[in-house]
């Protein structure tokens, strides 16, 4: 995994581009098309026709460096638009690459964080399963008032 700094920006180019590519046309690209600097120290990241290969281009403040990553099974997940850029969180850049849907991925935590767990009186989670003599098992004797 790249690890990414912290000041860094990381752009996603939308539509898909010519993998033949090197580094020079891919930072020209980086500059004509999505109309920011190479050099600053931003990644940029491109992915081929076929969906399984993407291409990344990052300044490090040394010279340009070029990754490139082809998934065995499956495609990348790109957005449907043909053209522009969009900006991506480090978070979602690591799912990218390991080819996790990042929308599903955030839809399904805003599900997760609407359901209800049901609670006890004292503000504690319910178990699933209570076993006789446990913790548990005497925490809700004692909270409904019953005798041990």
């Amino acid at each position: 995994m790249i690890a990414v700094p912290v000041n860094t920006r990381v752009w996603l180019a939308a539509g898909v581009t010519d993998m033949q590519c090197g580094v020079t046309t891919l930072t020209a690209q980086a500059e004509q098309t999505l109309k920011q600097d190479p050099f600053a120290g931003n990644m940029f990241i491109f992915r081929g026709r076929r969906g399984d290969l993407v291409k990344i281009i990052w300044w490090d403040g040394l010279g340009a460096c070029l990754f490139s990553k082809r998934l065995e099974k499956g495609r990348f997940v790109w957005p449907s638009a043909k053209k522009g850029r969009i900006a991506l969180t480090a978070a979602q850049l690591a799912m990218l690459l390991k080819g996790i849907d990042s929308s599903a991925a955030a839809r399904l935590e805003v599900a997760r964080s609407r359901i209800e767990r049901p609670r006890l009186p004292g503000g504690e989670s319910r178990c699933a399963v209570v076993l006789p003599g446990s913790v548990h098992a005497e925490r809700r004797q004692i909270l409904a008032g019953s005798p041990r």
